[in-house]
């Protein structure tokens, strides 16, 4: 098969296209022919090892977590999908070594959902990991009805999905801190956006007086000191970005898991109308290196993907 692939940890020059054994398929294992792969800032991160203390790497590494394709084999213990099924998965194993920057990935049953109708492969490859961020976050935010929800980057792959999402769980105000430039897709989104250059504290307080009831926080540092500031009870406060600084405030740390039944809902909501992903850029495969600069960059709005 085809696939971008590093010997070693470093810049993204070393991502290249390579011919590699096509993966071996596990008992609970699907195979899936990859149709477009999603790009995240974890993806240059594990490239450049920021990664190698938590998860174990074996070399040569296929980067990327995040897929849309076709089932081209299962194992003989998957019951949930078929030969010739669309999928959409958050690839993710509790090691580093068969991405999705690839023709071919073994994605155990659990990483999985069918693929959403109204979505074009690009668009769902790019929803798993950052639709699924936002999502558990939220919901272990508690965000409902009557919420008035912060959301840190709403212009962003996470923040983008996430403003939609805190709509669809029922809250009535989403407030998006974007850049200026970002303002008009930020209010296409159904937030209320607000700059994040300077004086943050006092531009989300002129909007909302009364504070918030949620906030999430995909960057740390102040993001997280003003939320903790402006939120009515500091355990609705879940940051993706700072574990510690976020625990001291009384807050949460969320590190996205794969769930099918997660997965299966934010399908659901695009089918629904409620939820769309916006794609950036689409790169071809052996254009990777340029893909991780451009999300090297954390200017992108939305999502950037690979056509496979």
């Amino acid at each position: 098969m085809k696939a971008i692939a590093i010997d070693r940890y470093g810049p993204a020059d070393l991502l290249a296209l390579r011919e590699l054994p096509d993966p071996p398929v596990g008992p609970d294992t699907v195979l899936v022919s990859v149709r477009a792969a999603g790009v995240n800032p974890v993806d240059w991160k594990v490239r450049e090892g920021q990664l190698a203390g938590a998860l174990p790497t074996h070399f040569p590494l296929v980067p990327g977590w995040d897929a849309s394709g076709v089932v081209a084999a299962v194992g003989p213990a998957v019951t949930g999908f078929a030969v010739g099924d669309e999928i959409v998965g958050y690839v993710r194993r509790d090691h580093v070594q068969h991405g999705t920057y690839a023709e071919l990935v073994p994605a155990p049953e659990r990483t999985l959902a069918d693929k959403p109708v109204r979505a074009s492969w690009a668009e769902a490859a790019g929803l798993p990991l950052a639709g699924l961020t936002a999502y558990q976050a939220l919901r272990l935010a508690r965000t409902g009805a009557g919420d008035t929800v912060l959301v840190h980057g709403a212009a962003g792959g996470v923040g983008h999905l996430a403003v939609q999402i805190a709509r669809a769980l029922g809250a009535d105000r989403v407030i998006g801190t974007a850049s200026a430039a970002h303002h008009d897709f930020v209010r296409s989104l159904g937030a209320e956006p607000v700059s994040y250059e300077a004086g943050l504290l006092d531009g989300i307080r002129e909007v909302a007086p009364d504070g918030v009831d949620v906030a999430l926080d995909l960057f740390g540092g102040l993001a997280l000191e003003v939320s903790a500031r402006l939120l009515v009870r500091p355990a609705r406060l879940v940051s993706v970005a700072d574990p510690e600084h976020v625990t001291r405030l009384g807050g949460s740390y969320v590190f996205v898991k794969p769930s099918t039944a997660d997965l299966t809902v934010l399908a659901g909501l695009v089918d629904a109308g409620r939820l769309r992903v916006h794609v950036d850029r689409v790169f071809p495969l052996e254009q990777a290196a340029d893909a991780h600069r451009m999300v090297e960059t954390g200017h992108v709005r939305g999502k950037v993907v690979l056509e496979v």
